[in-house]
């Protein structure tokens, strides 16, 4: 008897006995490890944190509960035997998230509240959620930004800046840009794959320290998805009232050491509101990850992108008033074929060096009918054209070294970029019949060439950033960025006025300070500051198209801001605020010329102010609410346009007020199902640089449902639910009045299977 008893003793202290369990820790959204996740377990001290692929190791005893969080999402506890029988543990994100961790504004992860910069962030959740059909409809979320739709995917963008298609914005994916410096077009975010994306950042105000020209008013990284922990495939298809069609899918996972993602989508369009308006696109991405450690880790990727629409160009105010669709042109198209490779491999030394080193390659090429090219002429049943091509390839490297020191918590970041991109460019002049009622019917080309050309960009770079608490709850950031930009120019052309300037070769450079500090003020309170400088050199196109000698000069920006962020209601909301003021010289505006063509041309002064703000509430689990916009102020202090001067006046295509607020409902009785408002509004703004004429903005009213169960999801979204009547852009010019118009009401259904295994 006794024997049995001590048996059984010792079996019940084996049991009890700690062991050894492991698992991953991962986002409940992406299925993305979370490194630096803590496990710790439940009334004591012992735990640990996840690593680099949200791995964890840990003794404890079976019978013990653990308790497993992460900055930015919600605290889960469990049973250790759990963990064991689950191989992965899920996080949920936060919705009102204050304290997130970003890559964009020191090229380096960390907390928001050590960035003394205004930055946004598009979570994954509300990329899931929105179910967008085109980026503007994710970013007009940001305080801030507008996005305009020009249809099918065509865009321009207004940051802290009037509405134009000016080289002010940058955009990169994964820290990279997308496009080449001096060959910017406003719609370069053609060139994203959005079935890639895992979340979206956006700076605004001078990014030029850290990521050199165009980022002037502001920077958008997006950022790529990287392997899930599972094995995760989906795929989902979605059509609207107005002949759109996708598709996307995906698929992820990871096996030891390797991982890998591919993601793409097919969109097509035909027989919408507006005629001569059917596109198509292609858009593929791959991402394999090897991480042979805990301190290595090796990045490549691909995306290639095939896409064609036709152009549709404005709309003069009879036919926007009375609702008439009917496109002025009738064979303008775009086609865009665009391919970029990168490989990074990222190395830890030890807890306080760490380097990145990136290899790029990138290829673009944009042929077009453009209408805004198109000329009236004498005869008023002729016009003239042009179809061209404009095409790059580059070569890239970028390399970053951070060091951190035990001194005030103090870290150098430091780096060199080489971007070597030889440019073509040429143009074939068309003849063009117009008929009684002002469209375009068809075209005739010539064998005469307008311009053929080719420039090699060199854009090499050095920049540095130092970060340091010099006492306790401060942060003080200084960076700095010295550019230099070499265009080798040969025209195949005889010069002239329409040929373009004679061969050459021209250099830009920039010296772009930042100065910032940030100011804890404890209880999820917070202040910042900073001075940036910007800067962006003419295009090639602006620079040496048409022109006898090139006249246009660099563009430089100072700006000075402060702001804040505050958490309330016990956390379950923030507030993000900041104001700024941004003194631009020798800025590029976009003209519209009599005979209907566009020209950049050079301000001598302008002074850009506003607020801007955020706020994020969630009074109970089941309601989320956010609302975002800017006041803001766009002066021209000095800019004269063919003889007459503007000084003082207001820019034109710059709203006072932008807002985009919503309200999202998620009710407890029935897990899965979501139903969400959004109210976007812009405000009244002149339509021309001399103040004459006023378009008085619109208010956009948006729904969305959608339930999930278990794998399956499908939703409904209606976009413009009132079918009003309104101008994305509207100008007036020497050429007349003309209004963008906005997309009529659509409802878009999809549905979308998502398999997850389970280890």
């Amino acid at each position: 008897m006794r024997q049995c008893l001590l048996i059984i003793a010792c079996m019940a202290a084996l049991t009890c006995h700690a062991q050894q369990w492991h698992g991953r820790i991962a986002d409940k959204q992406t299925h993305e490890a979370l490194p630096g996740a803590v496990v710790s377990v439940l009334h004591k001290t012992k735990g640990c944190t996840a690593n680099e692929q949200g791995r964890f190791e840990l003794d404890i005893a079976a019978a013990d509960s653990v308790q497993v969080s992460c900055m930015g999402y919600v605290t889960k506890q469990l049973p250790v035997a759990t963990i064991q029988s689950a191989g992965i543990i899920y996080l949920e994100p936060l919705a009102a998230n204050l304290n997130e961790v970003i890559v964009s504004s020191s090229r380096d992860k960390q907390l928001r509240t050590d960035a003394p910069i205004a930055i946004s962030t598009i979570t994954p959740q509300e990329l899931a959620e929105t179910k967008a059909t085109t980026l503007d409809k994710v970013l007009n979320k940001v305080s801030g930004v507008y996005m305009v739709d020009l249809g099918n995917e065509q865009h321009t963008m207004a940051i802290r800046q009037p509405i134009g298609y000016k080289s002010l914005f940058l955009y990169l994916e994964d820290g990279i840009p997308i496009r080449t410096v001096g060959d910017f077009n406003h719609n370069a975010l053609i060139e994203i794959n959005m079935a890639a994306l895992r979340n979206i950042e956006v700076i605004r105000g001078p990014a030029s320290s850290l990521y050199g020209s165009e980022a002037v008013g502001g920077a958008v990284n997006f950022i790529t998805q990287s392997p899930t922990l599972a094995p995760t495939a989906k795929v989902q298809a979605e059509m609207s009232n107005w002949g759109y069609k996708r598709t996307d899918f995906s698929a992820s996972g990871t096996s030891g050491k390797w991982g890998a993602v591919v993601s793409g989508y097919y969109a097509n369009q035909s027989n919408g509101y507006m005629d001569h308006s059917d596109f198509h696109k292609l858009g593929l991405s791959f991402k394999t990850v090897y991480q042979p450690n805990t301190t290595t880790r090796w990045t490549n990727a691909a995306t290639i992108i095939n896409y064609n629409t036709d152009q549709v160009g404005g709309l003069d105010s009879a036919h926007f008033y009375s609702k008439d669709y009917s496109n002025f042109q009738t064979f303008t198209y775009r086609d865009v074929k665009a391919l970029r490779i990168r490989s990074t491999l990222d190395k830890d030394w030890n807890a306080m060096n760490s380097t990145s080193f990136t290899a790029f390659f990138r290829h673009s090429t944009i042929g077009q009918n453009p209408f805004y090219a198109i000329k009236s002429t004498s005869d008023p049943l002729k016009a003239t054209g042009q179809i061209n091509s404009d095409a790059f390839h580059s070569f890239g490297v970028i390399i970053q070294h951070k060091k951190k020191f035990d001194w005030k918590n103090a870290a150098l970041i430091g780096g060199l970029s080489a971007d070597y991109s030889p440019a073509t460019y040429n143009a074939g002049f068309i003849k063009i019949d117009k008929n009684a009622a002002g469209y375009y019917t068809n075209y005739q080309t010539t064998d005469s060439v307008l311009t053929d050309y080719k420039v090699g960009l060199l854009n090499t770079a050095a920049y540095a950033q130092f970060e340091m608490s010099p006492i306790e709850n401060m942060r003080l950031v200084a960076a700095v960025r010295y550019d230099r930009m070499d265009y080798d120019f040969v025209n195949h052309l005889t010069p002239s006025a329409y040929t373009g300037a004679p061969s050459e070769k021209n250099n830009f450079n920039a010296f772009t300070p930042k100065l910032g500090l940030t100011y804890n003020l404890g209880h999820n309170r917070g202040l910042y500051a900073n001075y940036s400088r910007g800067f962006a050199p003419p295009n090639i196109s602006d620079l040496y198209q048409g022109v006898k000698v090139p006249v246009l000069q660099q563009a430089t920006y100072n700006n000075y801001e402060a702001g804040g962020w505050f958490g309330f209601s016990h956390d379950k909301g923030y507030v993000d605020l900041s104001v700024y003021q941004m003194k631009g010289t020798n800025e590029i505006v976009s003209v519209r010329q009599a005979d209907g063509s566009y020209e950049n041309r050079n301000t001598g002064a302008t002074t850009h102010r506003g607020v801007e703000w955020n706020v994020k509430y969630t009074p109970l689990k089941s309601i989320y609410i956010r609302t975002s916009g800017t006041y803001a102020l766009h002066n021209f202090d000095a800019y004269t346009e063919n003889g007459k001067t503007y000084d003082d006046n207001r820019m034109n295509g710059a709203p006072k007020w932008i807002t985009n607020s919503e309200i999202t409902w998620k009710p407890a009785i029935l897990r899965g199902f979501r139903l969400g408002g959004e109210w976007q509004h812009i405000g009244s703004y002149y339509m021309d640089p001399a103040n004459t004429a006023t378009y008085s903005g619109y208010d956009l009213f948006n729904l969305r449902a959608g339930y999930g169960y278990k794998g399956f999801e499908c939703w409904i979204n209606c976009m413009n639910v009132g079918d009003r009547l309104y101008a994305t852009t509207a100008e007036k010019s020497a050429y007349g009045v003309t209004y963008r118009v906005g997309p009529r009401q659509t409802f878009n259904f999809g549905i979308a299977y998502t398999f997850t295994g389970k280890k």
